[in-house]
This record gives C-alpha cells, sequence and structure tokens, in this order.
C-alpha cells in the first residue's frame, strides 16, 4: 500500500502523515474505489499530528488524528453530496471548502498552495462527470447499423410466411378462356338458305353449333336451325 501513495509525496507532503493514511486507507476504499489526490495540512508551527484530505472517484475523506496519533476520525462526504468547492489562497497556504447539499460547510486550512489547487482540480472534475456522463455513442451507432440488417431479414422471412399462409388458405382463381362473340345469323338473311352453297350451309351450321355450345342459343333453337339448313342441303 505505501509503494502505491508514493505518488503523491511529489507536492512535499509529509512523508510520516502519508504513511498513517495509507495504512488505514486499506481498510476504508470501497470495490472499485481509486484515491486521486492526498494533501496533507502543513502549519506554520511544528504540527506532529497534521489533518489531511483525501480525494478519491467516489467520495472526499477528512483525516484527523486523535490520541496522539494512535487513532484517527474519518469523516466521507460522496460526490453526489457536494454543492460546491472553493479554494483561498492566504499568505500561509491555502484553505480548501467545499459546501454540501444540506447547506454543510466542511473546510480544512493550511494546505500548501499547490496541493491546494491540486485538490480543487481533482474536485471540480468529478463533479463534471456527474453532470455530464461520459457518452458512448459510437459503439452505440455501430450496434444499432448491426442490428438493421437481423431486423430487415425478420422481416422478410414474415412477410414470407404471411404470403404462404394465405397462398395455402385461398383457393385457386377460376381461369377462364377469351371467347370472341359470335353473331348470331338468322336462318335467312340477305340471302335465302336456298342461294346457299353447301359449304356456306355448313358454315352456317357450325356457326350455330358454337352459339349453343356457348350458351347464346337453346337446344330447341339449334335443332330447329339445323334441320331447317339441312333441309337445303
Amino acid at each position: 500500500m505505501k509503494e502505491q501513495f508514493k505518488k503523491f509525496l511529489n507536492e512535499e507532503q509529509d512523508p510520516k502523515a502519508i504513511e498513517k493514511i495509507t495504512s488505514k486507507l486499506s481498510d476504508l476504499l470501497m470495490k472499485g474505489e481509486e484515491v486521486g489526490y492526498i494533501a496533507v495540512q502543513k502549519k506554520p508551527a511544528i504540527t506532529v499530528f497534521p489533518d489531511s484530505i483525501v480525494l478519491t472517484n467516489k467520495r472526499i475523506i477528512i483525516c484527523k488524528p486523535k490520541n496522539l496519533g494512535l487513532s484517527m476520525d474519518f469523516t466521507d462526504y460522496t460526490w453526489d453530496d457536494i454543492a460546491s468547492t472553493f479554494v483561498k489562497e492566504n499568505i500561509l497556504g491555502s484553505e480548501f471548502s467545499f459546501g454540501t447539499k444540506t447547506d454543510l460547510a466542511v473546510s480544512i486550512d493550511y494546505i500548501p498552495k499547490i496541493q491546494a489547487r491540486k485538490i480543487y482540480t481533482y474536485a471540480k472534475e468529478q463533479l463534471d462527470l456527474l453532470k455530464n456522463p461520459v457518452q458512448t455513442a459510437a459503439p452505440v451507432q455501430e450496434t444499432v447499423e448491426e442490428a438493421v440488417p437481423e431486423i430487415e431479414d425478420e422481416i422478410e422471412e414474415v412477410e414470407t410466411e404471411e404470403v404462404t399462409s394465405f397462398a395455402e388458405i385461398l383457393p385457386a382463381a377460376p381461369v377462364y378462356e377469351t371467347i370472341e362473340p359470335i353473331q348470331a345469323q338468322a336462318p335467312t338473311g340477305d340471302r335465302k338458305l336456298s342461294e346457299l352453297s353447301k359449304e356456306e350451309l355448313f358454315d352456317k351450321l357450325q356457326n350455330y353449333k358454337k352459339l349453343l355450345d356457348n350458351g347464346l342459343i337453346m337446344q330447341g333453337e339449334y335443332d330447329a336451325y339445323k334441320k331447317e339448313i339441312l333441309s337445303y342441303m
């Protein structure tokens, strides 16, 4: 654990204070929680047990030693509870403070200026992440594009099944042959039957037969015409 937090000593944090804090943090950090920055109080007078502030990706932790450093009080505030953060630079160090959504004001003074700026910047980044979550538009777009062909395939399959079902239910449409209209001819036209040749009489009889077959004349009418035509053949 000490090796892991050596990176926080680059702004002149008190190594002893960092060591005490890190020895306690191992039991305090939640699953998925990572320390972003540690700032240590530095008062003008020699302070054996300075206060510290730890910023993680989930919360702010105020660390205050007590009982001559044998124990420590921890007070934490999740980023969801933080309404605002402030830094006030004084002649001797800076004061970092923040306000909660329940109007609670918390501050820690005598933070070295560089460390105060670091924790202020980190705090602003965490609050911005809450306001503007990271968007993952590109992967979503790819997923939608990949899903479109699958949806089209499903539509085609449904349409095919519906057509097949209707084809099985509906009876086949009847097919009608186109019949050219045949003009009925009277037994005696402009020319009398007696004036027609046998070939013409035969053609006339065939026409009457077609009229009968197509239902345009009755059987009795056909028999009368046939009888009359045959009498001249």
